[in-house]
């Protein structure tokens, strides 16, 4: 036994040298013009799949992968991160990519293969030596969930339906509407600006009221010190998107203020809403916290900072934004990234860790609701049963 032990360590110690030779000798080729030996690109398969599954056993419960605005903010995220490499149901894949080595699978035909635990851990971790990056911003563990619930509904999608979920109510190959800009663009700059607001209306609408799904903030009415200083903290990475900062990231100076002034030019509809209305008592709590805090949890007023001033469309401090009449899942969804110290790392930012760290999620929900039945002006609106 001991002899045999031996022999194969002799011969485990003889192929590790043998294959470093081989490696720094360099006749193995890394162009990716050359395929990978059969049984090496088995032994990498098996390998990837082996450590995803492993890996996706960790993932925490899913939210709820069938909600339209999940659904939503995927498809337009993939239109502009995935779509190039992966291809998507009214596009071909990027040519380029179809000279990579590993060439990126052509996602329709593959999602069958992978669980939603497994989709979501390859979009927040991405895969070694495939080209296939990690999600941008690690903090937003809830962002891949978005991707996620679009990735199980592309199998079999129609390319106009595909359209209709990435580009929302606007046309891929239409004209971009430069005279929506506002501010002092001209020149050559102008279309590309054009072409800027033509993207940021898929999600956000060129009103800035968004969709009725929920799955947009609404930009309407917001202070233009408030989107200008947003949009840069996303640009520089101290407001943590996975979806946004790649997004502004390409905005130059220009861009950013023009979209800005945009957007806080818009006048802000009053939100619709479903015949199921929250409890008198969820209002009222929210009301309470809204305008006194919680004094006996250390929880301050939310219209110290968000409440109208003169300008009744504005928040009083204008880097703070207008909170009447944002989508209630907005706002609960950003208190509790606050609540976890995953919305950024700018000065306001931890600001507002302090001030919800002690909220409790019935306290959060109550407070989204309560900000998303003001309308601008308006203390509150009615649903549509016509109650408050």
């Amino acid at each position: 036994m001991r002899r045999t032990l031996t022999t194969l360590a002799l011969a485990a110690v003889a192929a590790g040298i043998g294959g470093l030779l081989f490696a720094w000798s360099g006749l193995y080729s890394v162009a990716a013009t050359k395929e990978h030996w059969t049984p090496a690109e088995m032994f990498f398969e098996m390998a990837m799949r082996s450590s995803v599954e492993t890996h996706a056993a960790f993932v925490e419960e899913p939210p709820d992968l069938n909600d339209p605005a999940l659904i939503r903010r995927g498809a337009g995220h993939y239109e502009d991160g995935c779509a190039p490499c992966h291809g998507a149901p009214d596009a071909p894949r990027n040519p380029i990519s179809r000279h990579m080595m590993p060439e990126p699978p052509y996602l329709p035909n593959q999602l069958p293969d992978w669980k939603p635990r497994e989709l979501y851990w390859i979009t927040l971790n991405g895969i070694k030596y495939a080209g296939m990056p990690a999600w941008p911003a690690q903090q937003r563990k809830d962002e891949p969930w978005a991707v996620t619930a679009f990735l199980l509904r592309l199998k079999g999608m129609s390319a106009e339906e595909y359209r209709s979920l990435a580009f929302g109510g606007t046309q891929p190959d239409g004209p971009a509407r430069v005279a929506d800009l506002t501010g002092p663009v001209s020149g050559p700059e102008t279309g590309r600006l054009g072409e800027t607001l033509q993207d940021c209306a898929r999600c956000h609408g060129r009103d800035g009221n968004g969709g009725a799904d929920d799955a947009f903030p609404r930009l309407a009415g917001q202070s233009a010190d408030y989107l200008y200083e947003t949009l840069r903290a996303y640009a520089q990475g101290n407001r943590f998107s996975g979806i946004m900062q790649p997004v502004a990231a390409g905005l130059d100076e220009k861009a950013i203020r023009a979209l800005a002034d945009h957007y806080a030019a818009q006048k802000p509809e009053a939100p619709g809403f479903a015949a199921a209305q929250p409890s008198p008592e969820l209002l009222e709590l929210g009301r309470r916290i809204a305008e006194a805090g919680d004094p006996g949890r250390g929880v301050a007023a939310c219209s110290g900072c968000h409440e109208r001033g003169d300008d009744s469309r504005h928040a009083r401090d204008p880097r703070y934004p207008t909170l009447d009449g944002q989508h209630a899942s907005y706002i609960a969804g950003q208190l509790r990234l606050w609540r976890d110290g995953a919305r950024g790392n700018t000065a306001l930012s931890r600001i507002m860790e302090a001030a919800v760290r002690r909220l409790s999620d019935g306290q959060i929900d109550a407070v989204a609701e309560y900000y998303s039945r003001r309308a601008h002006g308006d203390a509150m609106v009615k649903g549509d049963d016509g109650k408050s």
